[in-house]
């Protein structure tokens, strides 16, 4: 009898409507104009400056609401419940055309992105494998080829609705493809740990 196990598996977790419809709209309303910052390899993708949930009491009602989301991911991640605090937010506004570059979140543990409003089929959130990583160095890898989680290069999210939440390990690659539908707008933002344990060796973080 065969049994496939899969090994060092990869959390990502999707929290349907984790922020109400008027909390959504407030957001998009707010910081939807205020995203100035142009995206350095797309000029149809611009961002806000990072954000802090003290900075808006529409960020604290939207904190409150996806800390204990991180709480349930975190355990996934270390084995524990530990104390989590949003570290940095910032709001993405993708227009017709736009796209996200291949990339991942630095000086964090915990990565994540509310969706605020619709997004087209085709610029869903892509997940990738790390480049560099332990694959074999020929691969097999042509039209015939069926691709499953054992041989894919990357994943494609599902469509998400507005105030869904998504939340993955900081070091995983993501892009978004060039979007050919309506402004897409979501919040993104990195978490860190109030402390981590090994044997005694405790470190503290504060953000």
């Amino acid at each position: 009898m065969q049994e496939v196990i899969g090994l060092f598996p990869t959390p990502f977790m999707r929290v349907h409507g984790a922020l109400g419809r008027e909390l959504v709209a407030g957001l998009v309303k707010h910081f939807g104009a205020m995203a100035e910052q142009a995206n350095n390899s797309s000029p149809n993708l611009s961002h806000t400056e990072t954000l802090r949930p003290r900075d808006s009491p529409l960020l604290v009602e939207a904190a409150t609401l996806i800390t204990p989301q991180l709480a349930d991911f975190g355990a996934l991640l270390f084995g524990e419940r530990l104390g989590w605090s949003l570290k940095e937010m910032w709001v993405n506004v993708l227009d017709t055309g736009g796209r996200q570059a291949m990339h991942n979140h630095a000086n964090s543990f915990i990565s994540g992105v509310v969706y605020l409003t619709p997004t087209h089929p085709e610029a869903r959130t892509v997940f990738m494998k790390s480049p560099g990583g332990v694959d074999f160095a020929f691969k097999n890898d042509h039209q015939g080829v069926a691709n499953g989680p054992y041989n894919a290069d990357k994943w494609v999210s599902p469509v998400p609705r507005p105030g869904d939440l998504v939340l993955f390990p900081s070091y995983l690659m993501h892009a978004v493809p060039p979007n050919p539908g309506e402004r897409r707008i979501s919040m993104a933002f990195n978490a860190i740990p109030t402390r981590l344990d090994s044997w005694g060796y405790a470190i503290g973080f504060s953000g």
